[in-house]
């Protein structure tokens, strides 16, 4: 029997400034291009991995976008960018 090659699980790089005002990239693999708040999810676990586990209670019902506006808020990090890696 022959065996089946998967495809490589495609790299997407997500870009912001960092606390410090430093711009930085981390890259992720992802089936589907993340969307700006799934990438401040991804963001955040490797930021702040203690966060990541936190419920952000209340803001999905009143804040567009929770996971961005508190990484924003919490530590700093503005202008999320997803692009596919190279």
């Amino acid at each position: 029997m022959g065996f089946i090659e998967e495809a490589p699980m495609p790299k997407w790089n997500v870009s912001f400034i960092n606390d410090r005002g430093e711009p930085e990239v981390e890259q992720f693999d992802l089936e589907h291009e993340p969307t700006l708040e799934e990438a401040a999810q991804l963001v955040r676990t490797r930021v702040s991995p203690v966060l990541a586990n936190l419920d952000i209670i209340d803001l999905p019902d009143r804040v567009p976008n929770p996971a961005e506006k508190s990484l924003n808020d919490q530590n700093s990090i503005k202008g999320l960018k997803v692009e596919p890696a190279a």
